[in-house]
């Protein structure tokens, strides 16, 4: 029987996409305009025709190579040489070799790893800051609580994972970036349970990228389904439902959706936290019982008891937010690893107070930054290159 298929789109001059023309594969398609300054395609092509040639094509007519290993590898460094961007600093570790690579076409997942064809796996990041790791130890419980909850038993103890994640980003030279790091069930087959799975695997990456600005961000409610508490408090790679909701704020020209939980109330970003200033001057941010905890939202609670010290902020409370409380905050701001803090100037067509970025919101962005640079040593691990 025929399988359904789709063609590569070229771009067009304007805002449109056609499918790519062939003598062999010439055909109609069906396929919505696109973006062109969003790079998205918003729905695949689809084939209308009949379907009778595909059952009369010949498989001679289609000439696949067949490769040897190192052709492969041939190929995978020429593929790399067409990115357009390549970061200065990189480096992977994988225990399926045992080592770490910087060379971009080795930086490969087997596909038969069940982190690739069942999302089997769980993952955790750490920012690099002047050549430390912030919070490394705190990512690193939360990873392994995550490991716990999807029944995936590391391949290594909690002493030798910090080592290999330490030396990764060593190996990367890479002194202001991310290190992101992967456990899964791991390689052996491609049915759905991990029984026949080999061993459990690991995985990490190093690289470079700038520190994130403090600039003003427009939000908007996702249409998109919340995970269900269980999954939501556990960081596995099943982020379909977050990549989704973010692709959804783009093609409404926001920076982010926000959730909303099973009962209404304010939940989450796709991967962020929300917090708000109230006009009490109190610092607010969901509770955590059905959303992930953020280790940069707990450390801006922690912090931010210096603002209240200061007189700058009456309080700080974590509970329930409703849609309306928070539309109604002097100040709204996501916060994670990747972004620091970011104001939120206007959520769906509200305004966030002035519609300006907010004094609490810049005080909190500025104690992170410093924190990262100067901060304790329980937050602060030194990476020696």
């Amino acid at each position: 029987m025929a399988s359904r298929s789709t063609l590569p789109l070229e771009h067009m001059p304007g805002n449109s996409l056609v499918p790519c023309s062939s003598p062999s594969r010439g055909r109609n398609f069906a396929c919505r305009s696109v973006s062109v300054r969003m790079h998205r395609v918003e729905a695949l092509a689809a084939w209308i025709s009949c379907r009778a040639d595909h059952k009369n094509a010949s498989v001679t007519q289609f000439n696949v190579p067949l490769l040897s290993g190192a052709q492969v590898m041939e190929e995978l460094r020429a593929f790399e040489l067409k990115r357009n961007k390549k970061p200065d600093s990189v480096a992977m570790y994988s225990s399926i070799f045992g080592g770490i690579t910087t060379d971009l076409a080795a930086m490969v997942v087997p596909l038969d790893d069940h982190i690739v064809h069942r999302g089997h796996g769980v993952f955790d990041t750490a920012a690099i800051m002047d050549g430390y790791l912030y919070e490394l130890d705190q990512h690193l419980d939360r990873f392994l609580r995550s490991a716990s909850m999807a029944k995936i038993n590391p391949p290594f103890y909690l002493s030798s994972i910090r080592n290999i994640l330490i030396q990764t980003v060593s190996a990367s030279k890479c002194s202001q970036g991310s290190l992101r790091y992967w456990l899964s069930a791991g390689p052996g087959d491609f049915n759905l349970s991990p029984s026949g799975c080999l061993q459990s695997s690991l995985y990490a990456i190093a690289y470079d990228a700038p520190i994130p600005e403090f600039l003003g961000a427009r939000v908007i409610t996702s249409s998109i389904p919340i995970k269900s508490p269980k999954f939501a408090i556990m960081k596995s790679v099943n982020y379909l439902p977050n990549a989704l909701t973010k692709m959804e704020a783009e093609e409404n020209g926001a920076f982010a959706g926000i959730w909303l939980d099973d009962e209404g109330y304010v939940a989450e970003g796709p991967n962020m936290n929300v917090a708000f200033v109230t006009g009490e001057r109190e610092l607010l941010m969901p509770q955590f019982e059905k959303i992930l905890s953020g280790c940069t939202a707990r450390r801006v609670l922690a912090l931010a008891e210096k603002l209240v010290k200061e007189g700058t902020l009456a309080g700080i409370r974590i509970g329930k937010v409703t849609v309306q409380e928070g539309k109604m905050a002097n100040e709204m701001m996501l916060i994670g690893s990747g972004i620091i803090v970011k104001p939120v100037l206007q959520w769906d067509e509200q305004l966030i107070g002035e519609g300006k970025e907010g004094p609490i919101a810049e005080a909190l962005f500025n104690l992170i930054l410093e924190d990262m640079r100067t901060g304790p040593p329980s937050v602060r691990v030194q990476v020696p290159y």
